[in-house]
């Protein structure tokens, strides 16, 4: 998974980025909340890890402004506010999950793992993306524009994936090698454009209206 870890401590920052990466996850450290606003709203992550305390903009206000932006990523919110009443704010607020500090990383990851898999499992409820008349099955792991039927391979699949489900968004190149290969590449690999030009040309040929976009300098997006 790829993780927004939010903490101001650089000890504890350390720590947590050491630990997440051992335990197989790509981690994205903020400092500020102005710094982890801008990165919750700008770009996809599975999780966001998020100290309740931070300078420039608290954690509740971060949490407030994504919910009210519509944005639904699991946020695991961490303070050492231990108080029913600070729990119950948090998650009202519209925190997945509240853990008070100090704890095991056993069971911040755990934690983590559960509100990521209770997220998937709500979005199993509605098992299809759709951009125009292309259609993503993320059952049966299909394809179809129009109704006719697209044959992808794993890689163009979590590719068209990714981008369907930022379809209001540009998708960097650096984003879908973390994403789509989960690890990092050389930098100036050309991988990712090899397969959105193989992708583009089986999503868009034949079609008066092309989907996937090249951004010029910042990346793709669909739609």
């Amino acid at each position: 998974m790829r993780l927004l870890v939010v903490e101001d401590d650089v000890s504890n920052a350390s720590f947590l980025e050491k630990a997440f990466r051992e335990s197989g996850h790509n981690v994205v450290l903020a400092d500020t909340g102005t710094d982890a606003l801008a990165l919750a709203l700008d770009e996809k992550f599975d999780v966001i890890v998020l100290d309740r305390m931070l300078p420039k903009i608290d954690g509740l206000s971060i949490l407030r402004t994504l919910r009210a932006e519509k944005i639904q990523t699991p946020i695991i919110l961490l303070s050492a506010l231990a108080q029913l009443d600070h729990r119950v704010e948090g998650l009202k607020a519209g925190a997945d999950d509240y853990l008070v500090k100090p704890f095991g990383f056993s069971e911040l990851l755990l934690r983590v793992e559960m509100v990521a898999q209770r997220r998937e499992e709500l979005g199993d409820k509605n098992a299809a993306l759709t951009v125009e008349d292309l259609e993503l099955d993320l059952l049966s792991r299909t394809a179809s524009r129009g109704g006719a039927h697209i044959d992808l391979l794993p890689k163009e699949y979590s590719i068209l994936e990714y981008l369907m489900r930022n379809k209001t968004r540009v998708v960097t190149r650096t984003m879908l090698l973390e994403h789509v290969w989960e690890y990092q590449f050389d930098p100036q690999t050309n991988v990712v454009d090899v397969h959105i030009s193989r992708l583009r040309k089986k999503i868009d040929d034949g079609h008066e209206r092309a989907l996937i976009q090249t951004v010029r300098g910042a990346g793709y997006k669909i739609g």
